[in-house]
């Protein structure tokens, strides 16, 4: 399949604080994640354009989350989050293809909102230096 869309998502998982696998996927409702590379300008005064090297790579991720309470679920997962600095590793699988990184989350920030769902933007960034990589 050379074209997909964002469903069929089978894996969504983040270790928790003890280093436990937990599939957090039907309470994951939606997600932003970036592979950015960092970029050094060498542009000569000689040039007209841009000239640029690559530089280190990163990965970040925001999870979407519903609050779940049940044990081993969404909250149980990122309740530490506040408390802990452990590296999370952090798997998603989509059409067959999986990126998994170590990830550090920086905040679980709950809000209530006014018409009464429960929700939190989870933010991470990239642990352990390793590039991120599909496979």
């Amino acid at each position: 399949m050379a074209k997909q869309s964002g469903l069929g998502w089978s894996t969504c998982s983040v270790d928790d604080a003890s280093g436990v696998v937990r599939t957090i996927i039907n309470d994951v409702t939606n997600l932003q994640f970036a592979t950015p590379r960092g970029v050094q300008d060498i542009t000569g005064i000689d040039k007209s354009a841009f000239e640029r090297l690559l530089l280190l790579a990163d990965f970040s991720i925001t999870l979407n989350v519903v609050a779940n309470f049940a044990a081993n679920a969404s909250h149980d997962v990122f309740k530490t989050v506040p408390s802990t600095s452990v590296a999370r590793t952090t798997t998603l699988t989509v059409a067959g293809k999986t990126l998994a990184n170590e990830v550090l989350f920086t905040d679980y920030p709950l809000q209530r909102s006014n018409s009464g769902e429960l929700t939190a933007a989870v933010p991470g960034v990239l642990a352990d230096g390793t590039v991120p990589v599909w496979s």
